[in-house]
């Protein structure tokens, strides 16, 4: 399948049948690709394809960072426009930055933290003050609401 392939039926109901749910199984892609009809090998081809036209912009789990002992967090900082892709590059190379947002707001770009160990978030945004020389808040959670996301394709 090329970068420009139409959506169709098929990829439709990878993406419908893929979210809330993969098995874990020693061979997760074959039972998956058997719950849709499909060969494994045709499975993973589409999900490349999917992934390489950018009608997926990731296909992995979602893991509660806090239930496994870590921490997460949302923080923010004002980077000046000249110098936003640079910054946004220094933030983004921390590989404890999950996402990283632009917003039309004074505090311009905000990102998610994600650290193994809660006292690392700390240590992350200083590293990331002292290498952007913008002043990095940090918004943690105050309270937990579940909000399932499912988009039907």
């Amino acid at each position: 399948m090329s970068e420009s392939h139409e959506t169709d039926a098929i990829d439709r109901r990878i993406i419908n049948g893929l979210q809330g749910g993969f098995p874990i199984s020693e061979h997760p892609y074959c039972d998956a690709a058997e719950t849709l009809g499909l060969s494994e090998a045709e499975l993973l081809e589409r999900l490349q394809s999917l992934r390489d036209s950018r009608k997926i912009s990731r296909f992995g789990p979602m893991y509660n960072a806090e239930r496994m002992g870590g921490a997460v967090t949302l923080a923010a900082l004002e980077a000046p426009r000249e110098r936003y892709e640079e910054i946004a590059g220094s933030v983004n190379a921390h590989r404890e930055v999950a996402h990283n947002y632009a917003r039309d707001h004074q505090l311009n770009m905000w990102f998610v933290v994600a650290c193994e160990d809660p006292g690392k978030i700390a240590e992350v945004l200083r590293e990331i003050e002292q290498e952007t020389g913008c002043t990095v808040y940090d918004f943690p959670k105050c309270e937990e609401f579940f909000i399932e996301f499912k988009v039907e394709a």
